[in-house]
């Protein structure tokens, strides 16, 4: 399937009356995996990306996320949009770069955060934020096939949960040409309800994070149309390998070898993709 007929599924996803999930797969194993379970779509992590490198969010290199994301759009026939974190830089142009760098991998979307990474300023001013979203949308309108833009406000993830100035951000990334608007750390109904019924274009909310947990129907009659799960998928994975490896350690057993999933059935998995991809050779 080409990059210009995945991008049209991706965009006629945003189009559809019922919310849908994108889960965030941070390999091509789990990549395999959720496309064989009937995912319509997946986006990366960046903190997935970074836990599986042994690294801390924030400090993956340029290079190391353009390689993953074309791993990751390689792994399956399912259309893929990335977290660029914010962008690999902090002018427009450096974002502007990064979304035409992200389309060459094989790409269909990517978000974009005002997240600058400085832990004693964390959020972009305000005007240098939207410069930033116009700059990626240009850069979006110049590819020869359609590229989803997300973008999004960290507002609540940083310290700041003022919600005028979230939704005064998403309004005017919606005006300077995002495509779907993200605010992370929203952790009641109402608020996601009050945010969407603000907004004009599709909105995505994740879910997997400390807080309250809704589901799609919920979500679906607040108003959101995507629903991504970040690094949960993958702090699940990790939780799960650090209390099994506890177990060993501090007791001597192996009994979480009991709930591992089956050697044939994750093989499956994989057997899936090799088949088709060496019967279309």
């Amino acid at each position: 399937m080409s990059q210009s007929d995945k991008a049209k599924r991706f965009r006629a996803l945003h189009q559809r009356q019922a919310s849908f999930v994108i889960p965030n797969p941070w390999d091509v194993g789990t990549a395999r995996i959720l496309a064989g379970m009937g995912f319509e779509a997946l986006a990366t992590t960046s903190a997935g990306l970074a836990f599986s490198l042994g690294l801390p969010e924030g400090s993956v290199s340029r290079d190391q996320t353009l390689t993953h994301c074309r791993q990751i759009v390689a792994a399956t026939d399912l259309p893929v949009s990335a977290d660029l974190e914010k962008g690999f830089g902090d002018s427009p142009l450096s974002v502007a770069d990064a979304v035409r760098a992200a389309a060459e991998t094989g790409l269909v979307g990517c978000s974009i955060e005002d997240h600058t990474n400085r832990g004693d300023d964390p959020i972009f001013e305000f005007g240098l934020a939207v410069e930033r979203i116009a700059a990626a949308a240009e850069a979006a309108r110049s590819l020869p096939h359609d590229f989803i833009l997300t973008a999004r406000c960290e507002n609540f993830l940083w310290g700041r949960p003022d919600l005028d100035d979230t939704i005064k951000r998403l309004q005017a990334f919606e005006t300077a040409g995002a495509d779907v608007l993200y605010a992370p750390g929203l952790h009641d109904l109402d608020t996601i309800r009050t945010m969407c019924g603000a907004l004009s274009k599709p909105v995505n909310v994740v879910m997997g994070m400390p807080g309250a947990t809704f589901g799609v129907a919920d979500l679906t009659g607040a108003g959101i149309v995507r629903i991504s799960v970040g690094s949960a998928l993958c702090r699940a994975a990790f939780g799960t390998f650090v209390e099994a490896a506890k177990e060993i350690r501090k007791s001597g057993t192996f009994g979480f070898a009991d709930n591992a999933i089956g050697f044939s059935e994750l093989e499956n998995y994989f057997r899936e993709f090799t088949d088709t991809r060496e019967s279309d050779s």
